[in-house]
């Protein structure tokens, strides 16, 4: 059998934000509005203030304005609170991002919760939760939003298609299960609990693995053709020893890519799949915001 087709996400995702810019570009032409991002940071940890930036790079590459709030690692709920109502107030912001983790003496759910549903462009907040479910526009957590448009960019139609979820987080497990449920598939939600995890799995045309253990979904657990839509990001010891014992790392998915590669009929890469759709997405969902804020009807992207 033929080696999986790869699914170039970063590609997808260049391709996106032009189109974001775009898009932008009429909406500042037409109401004289640029789209506003607001992202608060929390303490230094280096992955995320690294992600900040990127963030906003891409945020401005776009057209988009971008706001970064960094806030001291002690800085108190009430602080963060306050600059959550502040931002959600302000009409040249139209989504707002905290970034997680938060450190451990914040309640990150109250603050995730206190974010104005119209401005969440993460999709976190109960009630795009909600939305989503019932099937009302909202907005849509951008990881499972860009695996959507992964698979019909590969696929087209998907329905009746089965799907199988890996991972039943809020963030991606349970939103891509929505999602995949709204584009007419068959979907199972599996999990740690789930018995016989890989006949569930061989039974899938589409395989989501959003679990965060490195290369657990094994080439044996593939459906022959399907498409496998890695969502985990792990940094395990390099596969050199001489590099491991250096301290060198690589980054793997939550799929064993050598041996899936082999069976699947497409595949998203680790790195280069997934997550440059992340961050393309959470543009996206910015402008989206901004349009309905202002009674406007988004651009088709």
């Amino acid at each position: 059998m033929a080696r999986a087709r790869l699914i170039d996400g970063k590609n997808f995702a260049s391709g996106l934000v032009e189109r974001i810019g775009m898009a932008v570009s009429e909406l500042q032409a037409d109401a004289g509005v640029s789209p506003g991002l607001a992202v608060v940071i929390v303490g230094d940890d280096p992955a995320s203030r690294l992600y900040v930036r990127n963030k906003g790079l891409r945020a401005q590459e776009a057209g988009l304005a971008s706001f970064t709030h960094a806030l001291d690692a002690d800085t108190d709920q009430a602080t963060l609170d306050n600059l959550i109502a502040q931002l959600n107030a302000d009409p040249a912001v139209h989504g707002i991002l905290v970034q997680l983790p938060l450190p451990s003496h914040l309640d990150a759910a109250s603050v995730l919760a206190a974010i104005d549903p119209a401005k969440d462009v993460d999709g976190f907040h109960v009630i795009n939760a909600g939305r989503l479910a019932v099937g009302q526009p909202g907005l849509v957590p951008c990881t499972p939003l860009g695996c959507l448009m992964l698979l019909k960019a590969e696929l087209g139609s998907l329905s009746g298609a089965e799907a199988v979820i890996v991972g039943r987080s809020n963030i991606v497990g349970k939103p891509m299960a929505q999602l995949l449920l709204g584009a007419d598939c068959t979907v199972t939600v599996a999990h740690s609990r789930t018995r016989d995890l890989p006949e569930v799995c061989r039974r899938a045309d589409i395989l989501v693995a959003a679990v965060g253990r490195p290369e657990m979904v094994r080439g044996d657990w593939i459906k022959p053709g399907a498409t496998v839509i890695d969502v985990g990001i792990n940094r395990v010891a390099h596969r050199d020893p001489a590099l491991a014992a250096q301290g060198k790392t690589s980054v793997v998915g939550d799929v064993a890519f050598d041996e899936a590669v082999d069976v699947a009929g497409a595949i998203t890469p680790v790195p280069g799949g997934v997550g440059p759709m992340t961050i393309a997405c959470l543009l996206a969902n910015t402008y989206t915001a901004a349009c309905r804020q202002l009674d406007l009807e988004p651009r088709i992207l």
